[in-house]
């Protein structure tokens, strides 16, 4: 079965290959996409997430590289849908699709040789960004305890055209 993309690709999902990922289908699909199932305040999407998650990695020092990985870090949910955390964590087969089109996506911008410290370092972003997201967008999580950022994320409702040529600019600012 073949899904069609923003950009007009046709291909198979299951099968996916370097020459199927693109970087406008990933922005444009992420600025679509609401964070936490959409059980949040307003709408903040998956796109803004991969932002703030990258400023974060900018103001603590991180190179160019983990910034990029920080930005691409959900890119397959452009393909395949974001599922929660305390869902995905109960779909093996979910995670084996998710690693292998991850993988595609790595190795398309240069990052299939992520370090163990680079893959810790997007992963520590991720979290910092969720400890913020959940205190100040999910409701009954405002006394969440919440570690201190270097950036100020930008958790506001925002359009998601302009997140998707954000997400598109900070790409090529990182990729050149």
């Amino acid at each position: 079965m073949l899904m069609d993309t923003y950009t007009g690709q046709q291909f198979d999902p299951m099968q996916m290959q370097e020459e199927n990922i693109c970087i406008e289908d990933i922005a444009h699909a992420l600025s679509l996409m609401c964070r936490g199932g959409g059980h949040i305040r307003t709408f903040y999407s998956v796109a803004q997430h991969s932002l703030n998650c990258t400023k974060e990695a900018k103001a603590q020092g991180y190179s160019k590289r983990v910034q990029l990985a920080c930005l691409l870090h959900d890119a397959s949910e452009a393909y395949i849908a974001d599922i929660i955390r305390p869902v995905k964590a109960h779909l093996s087969n979910y995670l084996k699709i998710e690693d292998q089109i991850m993988a595609c996506i790595w190795k398309q911008f240069d990052l299939a040789d992520l370090s163990l410290e680079e893959q810790k370092a997007w992963k520590k972003m991720d979290d910092l960004l969720l400890e913020q997201e959940l205190k100040h967008l999910m409701p009954g999580k405002e006394n969440r305890f919440i570690p201190v950022l270097a950036s100020i994320p930008d958790l506001r409702q925002r359009n998601w055209q302009d997140v998707e040529q954000e997400f598109i600019q900070c790409f090529k600012d990182l990729h050149a």
